[in-house]
């Protein structure tokens, strides 16, 4: 239909379309990206509206090329023109043409803004630079103290205007890149931790506001050890290699088609060292400004006793360079101490009030030469007493060694701590030339800048908290690849932890380019394992010959990639990560006679069970076999899945098969007729149920009813560990015990999930009891207060607290299904989905009269359950709601709220099993 004749629909405007997971388009590093278009949630008087084909415009080189699409879909549509070349330039819009109830005839948006692509350098021969460093002695005793670089370069003044420069750059440890004096992005710790034997993140900056023309200009960089050469847990020093450098190039064009100027590192630049002496991501930074290099980002001077001198060129590392899909580390946010103090033992404390991940911010410090003023940073407070020891060998101190100058502002360059306390020696309130006030200081807040998506809150404080502990924890251990710990001798890439995570991570942030981008590190380094995936991502345990599989942990070679397509509806990370999820089930996966897990191999199971001793954590109740095999059965029936959505028959028939068979031989190894599983604990019951492993509803409902007995006779306390954790309150929604997910969500004794919140915790625990109630730390070496994994409760709390969840992948369709319980009241979710905002709110008021406001963006729908349907155990279909915005109620008596622990065990739900 002409444009002139098409009814511009105004109450339906478009957001500037983003291409693959990025939240930006410089630096992509794919010749076709994909386009994605959200629905703006400012007016949705257009009921019902629906994408039916949709308009591109493509701009290259001055061409405007058009495209006309028939598809619904605005998620990840293909890029229509051909290939970019590297380094090539276009922009992008788009408007979408559907019906709605309103109007039949088909109508339009207005057009989006033009979005900006540029593509990176993607092929590795257009590299021009060289890796440089300076010659130091290095020792596998001490760090590598990080290096000063730089070099000149002139733009003549008969060069016509400047049209674009561009910086690109990475390193062998981490860096800051300056130009002229001038800082070049806000990146911190870049270019991020990948598997350096395999490939190198690199980054792409737009300088060209930056470059002075006709005049000599100064590109300078500081390099420090980061994940390249740090101590890394038990392995050591300088794993990666003991050469830290830069790789940097800088291209710049002029208008008129002149020649382009091309500046790289090479021989001709120089080295030097500054005022950092150590600077590790385990220990901290010490900072002497008696050595500081004034002026030497813009080509001053050495300072009396250095000197400058001629770097050493190296090799090109043989791992690829990549553009990064995930947004980079940066500063989020700046908190204030909340008290400054003194312990009993007389120590100056500083409380921020927020466990975090970071570092400080130090202002006006002026002490006499060689003065030092000591940094430790602790999570947590023992007796009063900043408590070190779960940092284990981590030193998490930096330290500030005085000149007599006064230091204006000061924060490390290439650490981070997780911290709530810091212990300040050497500087106090009571200091006649410089107190330490709260002005003094601050903590800046660290992590990948995701896009934060998901928010939840309801009428229960200490759940609003419980929730908002999670989001912290994802904060602090989503830096630069998702990691278990950010505090002690560790922060690494443990593979189970983001696998019982990722549903509520992908919920609460856009964790898309970042968990994508981490996947192929997985993959890459599985293929050296004969299909089995490290533990830990990227591996800094390669220098052991055996890899022994292990389930839960390898599972995450296909859950993890399942949850992000699921979430964002990329079929792309599927395809991509297909190899890896094949590789891991007929190559990694030790088998028995049966086709199940070999019991001879000792299994992690459901690590950190709350019964399990504090030095055994993997010593529970339920056995760790059993844990595998189910996780097994379900892995294989979600790879039949895969191999269909991506048209893989032969596969797909052969997954089907498998999944028949182990789920077979599954229930006759661990399930009676009745259906008791063995180890019978709130985690064998739980994975069976979750994961359909029953052969009948009879089986289903007596497994249910047990559940529900062990829930009660554990007085509603917690008895799982990583496995069971994220799926037992689902077990017991989906089979009608609604009442018991919310007491066991409710309890405030350890163990439980509220218990950390009544002791003051502001992240998730890595043990539920990690502090006791005395107030002193749980003993076991591995106690961290700040471990995302038992915090996948939050999954529960969006899903029927709040009551969205999925139905589609991207959330094309998802269900709203909002279960009342225990002593909330109301609450109120909204998920910034791909498709827009979907909003849903809810309240419960004293005469049961249940009332839910919802908010549905266009070109989607949702399958609404209001709370008073019974579902039958064939299903009952809700009822179908399109864009819009809509007001519902019903009248809704909740179940009985559970009395006491072990009246009424086996009292059957009011309403049976949820859809």
């Amino acid at each position: 239909m002409a444009e002139d004749q098409m009814r511009i629909t105004h109450g339906i405007s478009l957001q500037t379309p983003t291409f693959d997971s990025r939240q930006d388009g410089l630096g992509i590093g794919n010749a076709t990206p994909q386009i994605s278009w959200r629905f703006l949630h400012d007016d949705l008087r257009i009921a019902g509206w629906q994408q039916k084909s949709y308009e591109i415009e493509v701009e290259r080189r001055g061409t405007v090329e058009t495209y006309l699409v028939d598809s619904p879909e605005s998620v990840r549509v293909p890029w229509p023109s051909s290939p970019l070349s590297s380094r090539e330039r276009a922009a992008v819009r788009v408007r979408s043409i559907g019906v709605s109830q309103d109007f039949k005839e088909p109508t339009t948006t207005e057009r989006s803004a033009w979005a900006s692509v540029e593509t990176g350098i993607l092929d590795r021969k257009e590299w021009r630079a060289q890796l440089i460093t300076g010659q130091q002695e290095t020792s596998l005793e001490k760090p590598i103290r990080p290096l000063l670089l730089r070099s000149s370069f002139e733009v003549s003044d008969v060069c016509p205007k400047i049209s674009q420069a561009r910086l690109y750059v990475t390193a062998q440890g981490v860096y800051h890149a300056y130009l002229n004096g001038t800082r070049v992005g806000d990146h911190f710790m870049a270019p991020g931790f990948t598997s350096y034997r395999f490939r190198f993140s690199y980054q792409v900056f737009d300088v060209t506001n930056l470059i002075k023309n006709g005049s000599k200009n100064i590109l300078a960089a500081e390099v420090g050890e980061g994940w390249y050469a740090s101590s890394l847990w038990r392995e050591g020093r300088q794993i990666y290699g003991k050469d830290i450098g830069l790789i940097a190039q800088l291209e710049i064009t002029f208008e008129n088609d002149h020649k382009p100027l091309v500046v790289t590192t090479d021989a001709s630049w120089e080295w030097n060292t500054g005022p950092m002496l150590a600077s590790e991501i385990y220990d901290g930074e010490t900072f002497d400004m008696a050595h500081e290099q004034s002026g030497w980002k813009t080509g001053a001077q050495a300072q009396p006793g250095t000197q400058w001198r001629k770097v050493t060129v190296l090799p090109l590392p043989s791992a690829t360079f990549s553009a990064p899909d995930g947004p980079p580390v940066r500063a989020t946010q700046e908190i204030q101490p909340q008290k400054i103090f003194k312990s009993p033992s007389g120590k100056l404390l500083i409380d921020f009030g927020q466990n975090l991940v970071g570092k400080l911010r130090v202002r006006g410090l002026y002490k006499p030469a060689g003065h030092r003023v000591i940094f430790q940073h602790a999570e947590v407070l023992e007796h009063e007493e900043i408590c070190m020891r779960p940092l284990r060998a981590a030193k998490c101190t930096d330290v500030i060694v005085c000149s007599g100058d006064k230091l204006e502002s000061w924060s490390p360059s290439f650490t981070f701590h997780g911290f709530r306390f810091v212990q300040v020696d050497g500087w106090s309130p009571e200091d006649e030339l410089c107190p330490l006030l709260a002005e003094n200081i601050t903590a800046i807040v660290l992590h990948s800048d995701m896009k934060l998506t998901g928010w939840f809150n309801c009428s229960n404080e200490q759940i609003n908290r419980l929730h908002e502990n999670s989001v912290w924890s994802m904060r602090g251990n989503f830096l630069s690849i998702p990691t278990d710990c950010p505090q002690r001798d560790e922060r690494l890439g443990w593979t189970g932890d983001i696998q019982v995570f990722s549903p509520s991570a992908n919920f609460l942030y856009d964790t898309d380019g970042m968990i994508a981008d981490w996947l192929v590190d997985l993959s890459l380094e599985q293929n050296e394992g004969n299909g089995v995936p490290p533990m830990i991502v990227p591996n800094v345990q390669f220098a052991k010959e055996s890899r022994p599989p292990q389930a839960v942990w390898g599972d995450a070679s296909i859950l993890v990639p399942w949850a992000l397509y699921t979430w964002f509806g990329d079929r792309e990370i599927l395809s991509r990560q297909y190899h890896s999820m094949k590789s891991w089930l007929d190559k990694g996966c030790s088998r028995g006679e049966d086709g199940l897990w070999t019991t001879s191999l000792w299994q992690h199971g459901d690590w950190l069970d709350p019964s399990a001793p504090p030095e055994d954590p993997g010593n529970g109740q339920t056995d760790g076999v059993y844990v595998a095999d189910a996780y097994l059965v379900y892995v294989t029936g979600v790879l039949s899945q895969i191999a269909t959505i991506l048209e893989c028959s032969d596969d797909a028939r052969k997954y089907s098969d498998d999944h028949l068979r182990l789920k077979q031989v599954f229930q006759e190894k661990y399930i009676t007729p009745k259906g008791m599983v063995m180890c019978d604990t709130q985690t064998s019951l739980s994975l069976a149920l979750f994961f359909s492993l029953f052969a009948s509803e009879d089986q289903i409902k007596n497994a249910g009813e047990r559940l529900a007995r062990k829930v009660r006779f554990a007085k509603f306390r917690v008895a799982t560990g990583f496995a069971g954790t994220p799926i037992v309150t689902h077990a017991l929604s989906r089979t009608g015990w609604h009442q018991l997910s919310y007491r066991m969500l409710l309890e405030t004794s350890c163990p439980s999930w509220l218990y950390p919140v009544t002791m003051g915790a502001t992240t998730t625990w890595e043990r539920w009891n990690s502090m006791l109630p005395d107030g002193t730390v749980n003993p076991g070496q591995m106690t961290s207060f700040n471990h995302y994994a038992l915090g996948s409760v939050s999954n529960w709390l969006h899903e029927y607290v709040g009551g969205i969840s999925v139905i589609e992948p991207g959330w094309k369709v998802f269900k709203v299904q909002p279960i009342p319980g225990g002593t909330i009241r109301n609450a109120d979710i909204q998920y910034e989905s791909p498709y827009g905002l979907i909003k849903c709110s809810w309240s419960l008021d004293d005469a049961s009269v249940f009332s839910m406001k919802l908010q549905i963006p266009p070109n989607s729908s949702a399958l609404v359950f209001m709370p008073e349907m019974e579902v039958n155990p064939k299903g009952r279909q809700g009822t179908v709601f399109y864009s819009g915005r809509y007001d519902l109620s019903c009248n809704f008596h909740p179940d009985p709220w559970p009395p006491t622990p072990l009246e009424t065990l086996f009292k059957p739900p009011a309403r049976k099993a949820t859809s």
